[in-house]
C-alpha cells in the first residue's frame, strides 16, 4: 500500500481528533529489536513453565499468541499461570535500544487532539517506553492489560470498556496498531485505522485490506506524511 495515497483516504480528513496507539513495534521503531528481547523471555517463561524443548515452547508461545491474542492469556486459561509474575519476568529487559525518538516527538507536537496508548503490555513498562522515547508528555493515559481485566486485544468487550473508560467516540479516533488483526475490532466501531507493518507473520495474521484504511512501514512515516499533506 502506498503511504502516499492511503494518507488521503475519506477517514483521515472527517474530524478525527482521537488519537489511539499501541506501543510495541508501533510507537517505538521495531529496527530497534527490543520486542525480540521479550519474545524470548516469554519462550523462556513457557519452556520453564511448561517443561517443553525450546522447538515446543515456541509453537505453544505462537500458537496461543494466535488462538488467545497474547500468550499470557493462553497460559492462564490453559496452565492457571499467574500474571503479575509473568509481566515483572517477561518485561525484565535492557530497555537500551529505544532511546529519544525527535522524529516521533516532532510529529505528536503537531498532532492535534487526544492522544492514547492502548496495549497489551502494562503500565510499568508502557511508561519506561515513552520516557525513554521522549514522548511520555503527549500521552493522556495507558489503557493497558489491567485496565482490561487481563483480557488482550483483539477481543473486542477489551475496545468497548477502553471506549467507555477513555469516553472516546469511535468515530472520531484513529488506531495506529502492528498487529493487522487487532484493527478488526476497531474499524467494526468505527475507527479509522493505520497498520504499522513491520513484515512479521504475526503482524499479518488475519490481515484484511477492507478493514485498513493506510499501511506504513514506520509510524513517524506516516504521521509526517498525513501532517504535511
Amino acid at each position: 500500500m502506498d503511504i502516499n495515497r492511503t494518507i488521503f483516504h475519506p477517514v483521515f480528513d472527517d474530524g478525527r481528533d482521537v488519537w489511539v496507539f499501541d506501543l510495541d513495534n508501533t510507537l517505538y521503531a521495531a529496527e530497534c529489536n527490543l520486542f525480540a528481547q521479550i519474545d524470548r523471555k516469554i519462550g523462556d517463561y513457557v519452556q520453564a513453565t511448561l517443561k517443553l524443548s525450546p522447538d515446543d515452547a515456541r509453537k505453544v508461545q505462537k500458537g496461543y499468541l494466535l488462538e488467545f491474542g497474547t500468550t499470557l492469556k493462553g497460559l492462564m486459561t490453559n496452565h492457571k499461570v499467574d500474571p503479575m509474575h509473568y509481566l515483572a519476568d517477561v518485561h525484565d529487559i535492557d530497555f537500551s535500544p529505544v532511546g529519544p525518538d525527535l522524529d516521533l516527538q516532532a510529529a505528536l507536537d503537531k498532532l492535534e487532539g487526544r492522544k492514547l496508548v492502548f496495549t497489551n503490555a502494562d503500565t510499568p513498562y508502557a511508561r519506561e517506553i515513552l520516557k525513554r522515547l521522549g514522548v511520555e508528555h503527549h500521552f493522556e493515559d495507558i489503557f493497558d492489560i489491567h485496565s482490561a481485566a487481563l483480557e488482550p486485544k483483539p477481543k473486542p468487550d477489551v475496545y468497548d470498556k477502553f471506549l467507555r473508560d477513555h469516553d472516546v467516540d469511535p468515530r472520531k479516533a484513529v488506531m495506529f496498531e502492528d498487529m493487522a488483526r487487532n484493527l478488526i475490532p476497531a474499524h467494526a466501531l468505527g475507527m479509522g485505522t493505520v497498520w504499522v507493518n513491520t513484515g512479521t507473520i504475526w503482524g499479518e495474521a488475519d490481515y484484511d485490506a477492507r478493514v485498513i484504511h493506510a499501511e506504513t512501514p514506520r509510524l513517524t512515516d506516516w504521521l509526517h506524511a498525513f501532517l504535511n499533506r
